[in-house]
C-alpha cells in the first residue's frame, strides 16, 4: 500500500491503485513535480499540503492511490518525536473569513495588545485569553449569535457569591431560547425567507430537495405551541421518541417557546428504556411516531412507547395523514392534536413566548444508561448558546452554510445540531431515512450540504460499502466527528471525499452542553487527533484524589507554553484522544 518515501512510487504502482496506463503517467509526473518542489529533509507535511492543495489528488480517484500516495509521504514522518503528520493547514487568507478569524482581524489588538501578529499564529494566545477573561470572550460570542434577551443579563458573570463555584453566569437575564432560533435577525444575517430546512425523504433520491423558510417555521412552531397549551400546564415536562424528521424540529421548539421541557428520548430504545426515562423525567406526555421506515421497511415505534409508558401519547404518521395503527382511548393522532389549534380565537400562528430566567430548565438529556441506570441531565437556556458558541468557533458554522449531521433528539447531537444551526443563522439539512446508503449521500450532494457532522462508525460503513461513489461532496467545507475514536485510514477517505477538507474531532459530555478539547481551521490538523482546548476552556491535571498538585500545574502551564511557542513558529501541536482520555483529566474553568 505504501512506499518508503514519495521519490520510491513508480508508475507501476500507481496502476496498480486503479488507474490506467496513460493516467498513471500524468498522474505520476505530476506527483513528482509537487514533490521536487520539497527535496530538503523533514518536509513531509510540505510534500503533502502541495498535493493535497494542488490538486494532484482527486476525490474520484480510488482510495487505494490517497492510500499510496498518504503513506509514502509520511513513510518516514517520526510520530513520537513530530506529533502525528498533519493533512490539512489553515490559509493565510481564508483564516481571516472564519468567525473566530474575523474577530481576531477585528479585535485582535485591542485583546491581546502587542503580542497579536494574524489569526494563525496568535489563535493559541487566544484561546487562553479566552480561558483567562471568560466574560470578554462571551461578550463577543453572545453578539455573534442570534441571542436576543427580553430582559438584558446584569453582568456576563459574577463571582461575587463564593459559594457558587464558577460563578454565575449571565445573572438576571431574561429569555426564550426557541424564539432566539425563529426570529429574523441582522446578525448573522436571517430574514423570513430564509432557508430554515432543507430535507428529503428516503426512496425519492431522485426528487428535488424540500425547502422551508424561517417564516414557515415559524409559523408551524406557533400551531402546535398553541395547541400544546391546550393539553398541558406551564412548565409540564413533554418527550420525544422519534427520527430527526421536520415534524420532530418543529415539536422541539414549540415545547421551549411555549415554557415547557423536553424529555429527549432516543427512537432506538426498547420499551423499558422509553418507560425509565418517563419516569425519571416525569413527563406528562409524549410525541411519537406510528413507525420508523427504513429501507422500505416498517418497524413499530408506537407499539414501544404503548408499552413503556401510559402517559398520553401524540402520534406522527410516518405516510400520509392518518396514523396507520390503532391508539389507545387517551392518545392522540397527530392530525387531531393540531385541530386542538384551530378553534382558538386568535389566529394559529400567533403565538407569545413565554420568557424565563436564563438559568429554567428548557432540555432533559440522558446520560446513555450502559453502565447503570440513566442519568437525567438538564440543559437550561444557557446550555444552547455554550454548544451553539462550539460549532462557531470550532466548526465555524456561519450564516449560509447548510449543516447536516445523522443525529436524534435522544442523544446530545441532537440539541446540539439544532442550536449550531439556528442561532449562527446557518441552514438544517435533514435526511428522513437511513443515512448508512447511498440515497444520503445524495442528499448531502443534491442539498449542497457544506457542514457535514459524522460517527466514525457511520464513516467505516460508508468507506467499506463504497456506497458513496460517484457522488460530489466538493462543496463541504469541513466536517464534524465526534461519539467515538476515529479511524485514520477511514478519516482519509472522508477527507478525500470534499479535496481533503478539515474534519473537526470534538470530545465532550452532555452534561458540559459542549466540548472540552476540539480541531480547529485556524491550526493544522492530522486524523484522529484534537489541536486545541475549547474556547475558553483550562486544563488542570489531577491526582487520584482529585488534587492538582503543583508539579503538576507547572507541567500544564510548561505545556501551555510550547503549544503557543509552537503556533508562533506556524504550526500546531496536536493533542491524540490516546493522551487526553488516558493521561490526565480535564475540567472547564
Amino acid at each position: 500500500m505504501a512506499r518508503g518515501s514519495v521519490w520510491e512510487i513508480g508508475v507501476e504502482d500507481v496502476e496498480r491503485a486503479g488507474l490506467s496506463p496513460g493516467e498513471a503517467r500524468a498522474f505520476h509526473a505530476a506527483l513528482r513535480r509537487a514533490a521536487d518542489a520539497h527535496l530538503r529533509k523533514g518536509a513531509e507535511a510540505e510534500i503533502w499540503r502541495a498535493v493535497a492543495e494542488g490538486g494532484v489528488l482527486r476525490p474520484d480517484h480510488p482510495h487505494a492511490l490517497h492510500q499510496l500516495v498518504y503513506y509514502s509521504i509520511y513513510a518516514t514522518w517520526d510520530t513520537a518525536t513530530r506529533g502525528p503528520p498533519p493533512y490539512w493547514f489553515p490559509s493565510p487568507i481564508y483564516c481571516k473569513h472564519t468567525n473566530i478569524g474575523r474577530v481576531l482581524e477585528n479585535n485582535g489588538f485591542k485583546l491581546l495588545g502587542s503580542s497579536y501578529r494574524d489569526p494563525i499564529s496568535s489563535f493559541g494566545l487566544f484561546q487562553k485569553f479566552s480561558a483567562n477573561h471568560p466574560e470578554v470572550y462571551w461578550s463577543i460570542v453572545v453578539k455573534e449569535l442570534s441571542v436576543i434577551f427580553h430582559e438584558a443579563p446584569k453582568t456576563i458573570l459574577d463571582t461575587s457569591d463564593k459559594s457558587k463555584h464558577g460563578g454565575n453566569w449571565f445573572p438576571g437575564a431574561v429569555l426564550n431560547i426557541a424564539e432566539c432560533c425563529l426570529l429574523p435577525m441582522h446578525s448573522p444575517k436571517r430574514t423570513d425567507d430564509s432557508v430554515a430546512i432543507v430535507w428529503r425523504n428516503e426512496g425519492s433520491d431522485d426528487s428535488p430537495v424540500n425547502y422551508m423558510s424561517l417564516k414557515e417555521l415559524r409559523n408551524q412552531v406557533m400551531i402546535v405551541a398553541n395547541a400544546l397549551d391546550t393539553m398541558f400546564r406551564k412548565g409540564d415536562a413533554i418527550a420525544i421518541d422519534m427520527p430527526m424528521t421536520c415534524t420532530a424540529v418543529i415539536i422541539y421548539f414549540a415545547i421551549i417557546l411555549a415554557g415547557y421541557v423536553v424529555v429527549s428520548i432516543a427512537d432506538s430504545f426498547t420499551a423499558n428504556e422509553i418507560g425509565t426515562r418517563m419516569k425519571i423525567s416525569k413527563a406528562k406526555g409524549i410525541f411519537t411516531q406510528d413507525f420508523i421506515v427504513r429501507g422500505g421497511r416498517k418497524f413499530p415505534l408506537y407499539g414501544r412507547v404503548r408499552e413503556g409508558t401510559p402517559c398520553k401519547a401524540i402520534v406522527v404518521p410516518v405516510l400520509g395523514n392518518d396514523v396507520g395503527v390503532q391508539l389507545r382511548s387517551h392518545d392522540l393522532s397527530w392530525k387531531d392534536f393540531i385541530s386542538r389549534a384551530a378553534g382558538l380565537p386568535s389566529r394559529p400562528y400567533n403565538y407569545s413566548p413565554i420568557y424565563l430566567p436564563a438559568e429554567n430548565v428548557t432540555n432533559i438529556l440522558f446520560s446513555s444508561g450502559t453502565t447503570g441506570d440513566p442519568k437525567a441531565v438538564p440543559w437550561t437556556q444557557l446550555s444552547p448558546i455554550r454548544c451553539a458558541a462550539d460549532s462557531w468557533a470550532h466548526i465555524d458554522v456561519q450564516s449560509g452554510d447548510i449543516c447536516c449531521w445523522p443525529t436524534n433528539l435522544g442523544w446530545v447531537m441532537g440539541p446540539v445540531l439544532l442550536y449550531s444551526c439556528f442561532l449562527t443563522g446557518a441552514t438544517l439539512a435533514l435526511y428522513h431515512g437511513s443515512p448508512l446508503g447511498h440515497g444520503f449521500g445524495k442528499f448531502v450532494q443534491d442539498a449542497a450540504v457544506t457542514i457535514l457532522g459524522t460517527v466514525p462508525s457511520l464513516v467505516k460503513a460508508w468507506k467499506n460499502s463504497k456506497c458513496m461513489d460517484g457522488l460530489d461532496w466538493t462543496k463541504i467545507r469541513a466536517f464534524g466527528s465526534t461519539g467515538e475514536a476515529s479511524d485514520k485510514d477511514d478519516d482519509l477517505w472522508l477527507s478525500s471525499r470534499a479535496s481533503y477538507k478539515p474534519i473537526v474531532e470534538c470530545c465532550g459530555g452532555t452534561e458540559l452542553a459542549s466540548s472540552y478539547i476540539q480541531g480547529s481551521l485556524l491550526q493544522p490538523q492530522a486524523f484522529g487527533a484534537f489541536s486545541t482546548p475549547s474556547m475558553s476552556t483550562g486544563f488542570v491535571i489531577f491526582d487520584e484524589h482529585g488534587i492538582p498538585y503543583m508539579i503538576n500545574l507547572v507541567l500544564a502551564k510548561w505545556v501551555c507554553f510550547l503549544y503557543t511557542w509552537a503556533q508562533l513558529i506556524g504550526y500546531s501541536m496536536l493533542i491524540t484522544r490516546r493522551f487526553i482520555l488516558m493521561e490526565c483529566q480535564l475540567t472547564k474553568e
